[in-house]
């Protein structure tokens, strides 16, 4: 049985950001909701369905 090469690699030095809080996920469904109805190209029926599949994933407060 022939094993794998070791992986490497290097970790960035930069830092990296936080995550979301709930409230900040919260104004940006906000936000794409309203971009769903002042756009009403599929790009604007996108962020709506995108604001409604996060909604989903955000506790509820």
């Amino acid at each position: 049985m022939e094993t794998a090469e070791p992986v490497t690699g290097d970790y960035p030095t930069e830092p990296r950001l936080p995550l979301l809080t709930a409230a900040e996920a919260r104004e940006a469904v906000g936000y794409l909701n309203l971009l769903e109805t002042l756009d009403l190209t599929p790009r604007g029926q996108a962020a709506g369905q995108l604001a409604a599949d996060l909604a989903r994933r955000i506790p509820s407060p």
